[in-house]
């Protein structure tokens, strides 16, 4: 997503690690994952800390099943922080949350999502400055609710501490690696810290499929094919 839209990218995770919060250009836009209908916990870290100006700001958020008003409540924050958000969307991609899906199906559905096609929407929308926020009904405010409030203790930070590794583990530290909190530390096993976003990226990327959780559908992985795992490195890793 934020190789098609284009411009100057900045990774969320270093931006916080470098403690980096001036922003100030003509447009910026913010670019993220959407987690249990809202905002990763790092993004709104990152949110509470910058100063921001800009004559157009936009947000689009990747989905991989429902977005709720994930985006409707950002432009009620950045109102509260007396900024403008002009335009927000959020596309629908493949879902990799484990306890729920199973990974060959939602990669079996990636060509109904006609994400291209959605994708060129939304970075045409950013190119003509389109101002548009969008609604959200009482229904998806109580969906909403109902979601985090079960949602609370699997994402308390926690959850990682609960991953089985398996003895196809040989220690080479890509798990850490792209862990964008810095939860993870390898010494003479896999040790998990309490900071953990549940974004599953450790569990997905390890190259011996050596991370399982107990609950998980399947055992199939899955990384988008438009990044490459040294480009994730980069963006991600605290070390």
């Amino acid at each position: 997503m934020a190789k098609t839209i284009g411009g100057k990218l900045y990774s969320i995770p270093q931006l916080l690690k470098d403690k980096q919060f001036n922003f100030e250009d003509d447009i910026v836009g913010f670019i993220f994952p959407i987690y249990s209908l809202g905002l990763p916990k790092i993004v709104q870290k990152f949110l509470e800390n910058i100063k921001l100006k800009s004559t157009y700001t936009f947000a689009v958020g990747t989905y991989g099943n429902m977005h709720g008003p994930c985006m409707y409540n950002l432009s009620k924050d950045f109102i509260k922080k007396g900024w403008r958000l002009n335009y927000a969307d959020a596309i629908l991609m493949v879902d990799n949350y484990l306890p729920i899906f199973e990974m060959s199906n939602q990669l079996n559905t990636v060509e109904n999502k006609h994400i291209d096609k959605h994708l060129k929407e939304i970075v045409d929308n950013i190119k003509n400055k389109k101002n548009s926020i969008p609604a959200i009904t009482i229904m998806e405010r109580i969906f909403t609710a109902l979601v985090h409030s079960l949602l609370s203790k699997p994402l308390d930070g926690k959850s990682a501490q609960k991953y089985i590794i398996n003895e196809n583990c040989n220690k080479c530290g890509t798990c850490s690696k792209v862990c964008p909190t810095g939860n993870i530390e390898i010494e003479d096993k896999i040790i998990f810290g309490n900071v953990c976003e549940s974004c599953y990226g450790c569990v997905h990327l390890c190259p011996q499929n050596a991370i399982h959780l107990r609950n998980e559908k399947s055992n199939i992985r899955f990384r988008n094919e438009n990044i490459t795992l040294q480009e994730i490195i980069q963006s991600n890793s605290q070390r």
